[in-house]
């Protein structure tokens, strides 16, 4: 049997306030080429298929075509719901669904009743376990002080272990949680709420191999365990981490190989930095105009306007910074204020946020730093005097 392993579509997402449902729709399309080029027999999506609980309807369109093209090319669908995804409104209709050949777990009482698929070595057990939440789970999985995801997702695989020891089947597991070892990108959601989050990979022993969701890179925890990431880069973080899908070759006696297939990208992400005028100008930022750009400005006074000048060049700029110059005269303020007297430190300060005072205004701060001596409170005096300057004209 050939799997196909993905996950974290995240249908519906935004990136920097961008719609991706373009992009998405585009790298779903690829998914169903490759399972008609690979001769796939089942695709597994271990959770996050939307990015919200109540995805937009368009969202739900570029789903079902994904799920359609698929379904299309070959492959029955396996899917569990995920941190981002609503159970209740995934697995809608999923016993008439099933029917077609799209199986959608996101019940806790779906975890040990597997999918249950045949090749010509026999059958093909298919445990889905969905994202479970501690404080809503604990009790129907029979574990009612389990605070971690920990003890949650063990008490799961307790389920799978003998419902799979009553078959004797080759068995593939697909889960939504963070496995120990594995690294995070940045632009996945925290799934830990007033526990801890990680879970080991030793709770999958048994399984001939078990396909993971949440984390957006493609990752090798063991050789039987592994995260496929999400098709599409969701943080320039993740810029240089290349998608791809696992396809997954069970033999008779389990686990015979497990394959890399690097998927295209849609659009590349590009961080440039730079003055606006350099970026706006400069040959060598060329090939980026059809990227998703972020910009950091070195500018030494805040640019007008900046992201719409970005936009003439970059059409798709979603995101700008202006990153003050470090000058010569920058240090700590021990450095700023060494060998400077009372007066020359206010005067500075006033140079800074508006502009240099004028002589009477630096008798007012002369004068209050006579009486603040006086009186030994320098903290009370000469913010007054400070604060009179500031609004007074020179």
């Amino acid at each position: 049997m050939r799997i196909l392993h993905t996950s974290d579509w995240h249908i519906g997402r935004t990136f920097h306030g961008v719609d991706l449902l373009a992009d998405q729709r585009r790298a779903l399309d690829e998914i169903a080429g490759l399972v008609a080029a690979q001769d796939i027999d089942v695709v597994v999506v271990p959770g996050d298929v939307y990015d919200r609980s109540i995805p937009s309807s368009d969202a739900v369109a570029v789903c079902n075509a994904g799920f359609e093209a698929i379904r299309a090319a070959g492959a029955v669908i396996v899917a569990t719901s995920g941190n981002h995804d609503s159970p209740v409104r995934l697995g809608a209709g999923a016993a008439f669904a099933a029917h077609g050949g799209l199986h959608l777990i996101t019940r806790v009482s779906q975890i040990e009743h597997p999918v249950v698929l045949h090749d010509e070595h026999g059958p093909v057990a298919f445990y889905g376990i969905p994202y479970l939440e501690p404080e809503i789970t604990r009790a129907e999985l029979g574990v009612p002080k389990a605070r971690s995801h920990q003890e949650i997702l063990d008490a799961a695989m307790h389920r799978v272990r003998e419902d799979a020891a009553q078959r004797a089947v080759r068995t593939v597991v697909l889960a939504h949680a963070f496995v120990v070892g594995a690294e995070p990108t940045g632009s996945e959601r925290s799934i830990s709420v007033g526990g801890v989050e990680t879970v080991s990979a030793a709770s999958f022993a048994g399984a001939d191999y078990v396909a993971l969701g949440h984390l957006h890179s493609p990752q090798t925890v063991a050789e039987h365990v592994r995260y496929s990431g999400s098709p599409l880069p969701y943080s320039f973080g993740e810029r240089t981490h290349g998608k791809a899908v696992w396809v997954v070759d069970l033999g008779e006696a389990g686990l015979r190989s497990v394959d890399r297939i690097d998927l295209p990208v849609v659009r590349p992400l590009t961080q440039l930095t730079g003055t606006l005028d350099t970026l706006l100008g400069d040959p060598a930022h060329a090939e980026a105009a059809d990227h998703y750009v972020s910009a950091t400005l070195t500018d030494p006074v805040r640019p007008l306007d900046a992201m719409r000048r970005l936009q003439e060049r970059f059409p798709y700029a979603v995101h700008v910074e202006w990153q003050r110059p470090a000058t010569a005269s920058e240090g700590s303020y021990r450095d700023k204020v060494r060998g400077r007297s009372d007066v020359q430190i206010a005067e500075a300060f006033l140079a800074d946020v508006r502009s240099a005072p004028s002589p009477r205004e630096l008798g007012w701060i002369g004068e209050a730093l006579r009486d603040a001596d006086r009186k030994q409170g320098v903290g009370e005096a000469l913010p007054s005097a400070l604060h009179a300057c500031t609004d007074v004209p020179a």
